[in-house]
């Protein structure tokens, strides 16, 4: 879906970062809970309280800061960083897209993804990473749309119960 007028993507600035924390608190709240989004809660995304990285965030240059609006209102945000691989070659790595779920839908997120695309492209990167929960269709339907694909399967088996915290039983055979 196409933008309308009202959605933006603006380069984030100081007076954002407490609006991006919220988000980045009410993403992981959202995912937590989903497949994989147990151990991608403790690995993958901010530290907790997330407003000191993203202040860290928005200093460093090779890092980009999106907030994405409605209206100057902010209902999302977009953080991509920039990685140098073995080979010398830039990667963007895409850590951090959420919108507000009642702002889905209506162009944001699109925006966003454009945004960072386009930065990564200036940057000279030989390609753009992202994660999708699995099971999270959304998401992936999402990338897949900007031409996104899967380049990796990361495959887990808890030795803990998330439920009970006590250890599992070894897997037989081993």
């Amino acid at each position: 879906m196409s933008p309308t007028s009202g959605e933006d993507a603006r380069l984030a600035g100081v007076e954002d970062l407490p609006r991006l924390a919220e988000l980045a608190e009410e993403a992981v709240a959202e995912q937590a809970d989903h497949r994989g989004g147990a151990v991608w809660a403790r690995r993958e995304t901010r530290p907790r309280p997330a407003l000191p990285s993203l202040a860290a965030a928005l200093e460093d240059p090779l890092q980009l800061v999106l907030a994405g609006t409605i209206d100057d209102v902010v209902v999302g945000y977009g953080v991509v960083r920039l990685e140098r691989l073995r080979t010398g070659e830039l990667l963007g790595i895409v850590s951090d897209l959420y919108v507000e779920p009642e702002a889905r839908e209506v162009g944001v997120g699109e925006v966003l993804i454009d945004r960072v695309l386009a930065w990564c492209a200036e940057h000279g990167c030989c390609g753009v990473d992202a994660l999708a929960l699995p099971g999270n269709r959304n998401t992936k339907n999402f990338f897949e749309t900007f031409g996104f694909t899967a380049r990796a399967l990361i495959v887990h088996r808890s030795l803990v119960d998330v439920d009970t915290g006590t250890g599992r039983e070894p897997v037989p055979g081993q």
